[in-house]
């Protein structure tokens, strides 16, 4: 394993320089490797390098002990969620005006989990479920739905802020915004250093002092959302999720939208996948002598040919007539069955053609 990089190299900064200058820094280099800016393969772990780098520069506390002992001083003292939760306001603050999120999807990004420790987690709305009945039609086509989804929106009082109109949140006083508590223990010879979340702001590094009347500092209010969404051709019962689209909380992540699909029975098609069965009745003189007959699809009208001598329950395979398959090329077949009828009335007329049929059988 590769040893650790100097944090001021990685950063391309120096150790006198100010934290003014390597936030600044940081923020040149963060902006030019985030995973959702730069694709390439190496991004995210420079991303992650310089993400460390940062953490531990910006505190205070970290840094003194960094330039003193170099990385074997924060081995062993401090955790990487020790060593990141320090840092909660400083990336709140560079990365929340650029759409990536504050700490905790940056910590998520990095090391997939949340950036909640200690009971204080982050929070998450419910999941919505909305129905959805549709036709084999519908299958065969896709289809766009448009839903208005109640749910909880933000407020437009406060803008989803949660303060009132002319205030903003506040840094906690209990842990000057960094959402934790250091707690150091002498023992001995020995210094122990634990870390606990904020109990005055939850966790959150930021207090709301004056609630907005509107939505008393929630910053969401019970509204309607539009929403549109296409729904694949080839889709079967079952449910579906659209991330994100569920109950929103404030400083937190939103739920999902559950979407049951439940396709209707049709009336004459039945379905085992992506194929398709149809019975077609024939006459006996249609099944003895051969026919052409003409049978639905979900496309339009298709002729097929009996032929002679067909059997009860003869199978004819009509290829590529059948649903799309979901999520790639193609498409299933349909099966028509021929189902030859019996008659369960005759007249003096029919009676005498069939016995002699029958006859001529002998």
């Amino acid at each position: 394993m590769s040893a650790k990089r100097d944090y001021y190299e990685v950063l391309g900064v120096s150790k006198s320089d100010s934290a003014d200058t390597i936030k600044s820094q940081y923020r040149k280099l963060a902006l030019k490797f985030h995973p959702d800016r730069n694709k390439s393969p190496e991004a995210a772990e420079h991303f992650k390098e310089i993400s460390e780098a940062y953490a531990v520069l910006s505190d205070p506390e970290k840094r003194k002990v960094y330039d003193q002992y170099g990385h074997a001083g924060l081995e062993g003292r401090y955790s990487t969620e020790d060593i990141f939760q320090g840092a909660r306001g400083n990336f709140d603050d560079i990365f929340s005006n650029f759409g990536f999120g504050g700490f905790d999807s940056i910590f998520e990004s990095l090391f997939g989990r949340s950036g909640g420790f200690g009971g204080y987690s982050r929070r998450r709305g419910e999941d919505l479920l909305y129905e959805a009945d549709l036709t084999l039609e519908d299958v065969f086509r896709g289809k766009r739905l448009d839903i208005e989804l109640k749910k909880n929106v933000d407020c437009n009082t406060c803008k989803g802020t949660g303060c009132a109109p002319g205030t903003k949140k506040e840094t906690c006083s209990a842990c000057r915004g960094q959402g934790q508590i250091r707690i150091t223990r002498n023992m001995g010879f020995s210094t122990f250093m634990t870390v606990q979340p904020c109990s005055k702001c939850r966790g959150q590094g930021q207090i709301i002092t004056k609630p907005c009347s509107e939505c008393r500092g929630t910053g969401k209010v019970k509204g309607t959302k539009h929403l549109s969404f296409e729904v694949p051709a080839g889709i079967d019962n079952g449910d579906y999720v659209i991330s994100g689209e569920g109950e929103s909380v404030q400083d937190g992540s939103s739920g999902d939208l559950i979407v049951r699909v439940r396709v209707k029975p049709h009336p004459f098609f039945k379905r085992d996948g992506a194929d398709i069965f149809y019975d077609a009745k024939i006459t006996i003189a249609d099944a003895c002598l051969g026919a052409n007959i003409e049978v639905p699809t979900l496309e339009k009208p298709e002729k097929i040919k009996v032929e002679e001598g067909t059997q009860p329950n003869a199978i004819i395979k009509l290829k590529g007539k059948g649903l799309p398959h979901a999520g790639s090329r193609g498409r299933g077949d349909q099966y028509v069955r021929l189902v030859v009828e019996i008659p369960t009335k005759l007249d003096k007329h029919q009676k005498e053609l069939l016995q002699k049929l029958r006859d001529s059988f002998k």
